[in-house]
């Protein structure tokens, strides 16, 4: 009983040491995101005037590219997201090296999505968690694999939590995607992890939520909860449609074979073109989200952003160049919830005042249709936005979502993803 309770008083402690540092490197890896943005509007900006700025961007482009692919042949597990591997990890299905795993994703990330690809930075963070977690254990000397799994959990937790400035959010997707059936004591040391770790976010950042919005109007029971549920479902179909694209995408850059350069290299062209004609759809999706909320964009446009979002996504996540899709799914519902709100009105069946709604639960809806963690969906979006007054129509309007991908009999996409690395890692030993 001793030795039980020192055990427990030590995870807690190395959870909120866990907390500090994947604050501080997930901290570091936002503010160079968001410098780089500054960094790519002031380059488009010149080069619409200097043409030998844009011989010098696009120079930098291939240097990209040759960094991204140099990581990518050196550490597999630098690749993609992020979240389907620390999922694979704690199944037993894959292993890493903690610290190579750390430096590179948080190099390649942070080149690839600051020069524009369309990816987030959510994914990678929880993997920097995870690393640390995995790296506290392995250098306290943790012997089994059920104690170095604790902390990684909640390595992965804090790392979500930073990225979004969202605790609650942190602690309650590990528990519903990552590692369900924790111990009380477990779930205490992931949420102080979580704690932690956006205490040193908000520290850097501010206590302000991730996206800006004035106060949302309370949803009543009655016909319009029948007009978000139909939301729901049309999100959940989006949902499932980057499901399917996503994995498609990846199929399709396994059959042609290509060269590493030859993977990344177009995902980065086209996003230095697109800085030119549409920036909007230019990384992870935080910018556009916000645009959405205050600018009443024409239908046409909005059509146009959610189809050019939606493949550039898929280019840029199937060329394995380190980064996640969080950001962007929300981003794409954002953009699918504004288009609903302009149907919804051309119909006469929503009250002008709730068109903003419709963009935030939409970011649920979306994350929910594709990812099928209606609960984590939920509560962060509240934390997103700063909002808890809307629990109740976010749950239902993310288990409508859910109901498109159990009805098709489709795989949330980290399985999916997992499942398919897991399938390929088994074919190469045979």
């Amino acid at each position: 009983m001793y030795k039980k309770r020192i055990y427990e008083i030590q995870l807690l402690f190395e959870g909120a040491l866990v907390g500090i540092l994947t604050g501080t490197v997930v901290s570091a890896f936002r503010w160079l995101l968001d410098w780089s943005e500054v960094v790519r509007e002031v380059v488009y900006s010149w080069g619409e005037s200097s043409p030998s700025v844009l011989l010098l961007w696009f120079s930098l482009l291939f240097l990209v590219a040759a960094v991204l692919c140099r990581i990518a042949e050196k550490e597999p597990m630098a690749s993609g997201s992020g979240i389907p591997q620390v999922k694979g990890i704690l199944l037993g299905r894959m292993r890493m090296n903690w610290f190579r795993v750390l430096y590179l994703k948080f190099l390649g990330a942070v080149l690839g999505i600051g020069a524009g690809l369309s990816l987030g930075r959510q994914g990678p963070s929880v993997q920097f968690g995870a690393c640390i977690g995995q790296g506290i254990s392995r250098l306290w000397g943790r012997s089994g694999f059920r104690e170095e799994r604790n902390l990684l959990t909640a390595g992965a937790g804090a790392g979500l939590a930073a990225a979004f400035n969202a605790p609650l959010a942190g602690v309650v997707f590990c528990m519903e995607e990552l590692a369900p059936g924790f111990s009380a004591v477990q779930v205490l040391s992931g949420i102080l992890a979580a704690a932690v770790s956006t205490a040193v976010s908000r520290t850097v950042f501010g206590a302000q939520p991730v996206f800006h919005l004035e106060d949302l109007p309370v949803i009543l029971l009655g016909g319009d909860y029948v007009t978000f549920l139909l939301l729901g479902l049309f999100c959940g179909f989006l949902g499932l449609l980057f499901n399917r694209g996503l994995l498609f995408s990846l199929e399709m850059y396994d059959r042609l074979s290509l060269q590493s350069m030859a993977k990344v290299m177009p995902a980065l062209l086209l996003a230095g073109i697109l800085g030119f004609f549409l920036p909007e759809v230019l990384g992870g999706g935080n910018t556009l989200v916000d645009k959405l909320l205050v600018m009443d964009y024409e239908l046409s446009f909005l059509l146009v952003l959610l189809v050019a979002k939606y493949f550039f996504t898929l280019l840029c996540f199937g060329s394995g160049s380190p980064g996640g899709i969080f950001l962007p799914m929300m981003a794409l519902g954002a953009t699918a919830g504004a288009i609903f709100a302009k149907g919804a009105l051309f119909f006469g069946i929503m009250d002008p005042s709730l068109a903003p709604c419709c963009i935030v639960f939409g970011m649920a809806g979306y994350f929910a249709g594709a990812v099928k963690s209606p609960v984590s969906s939920s509560i962060l979006i509240m934390e997103l936005t700063g909002s808890f007054d809307h629990m109740l129509i976010l749950l239902c309007i993310s288990l409508s979502a859910c109901l498109i991908l159990d009805m098709f009999g489709v795989l949330p996409i980290y399985d999916a993803i997992l499942r398919r690395s897991s399938g390929k890692k088994s074919m190469r030993r045979h």
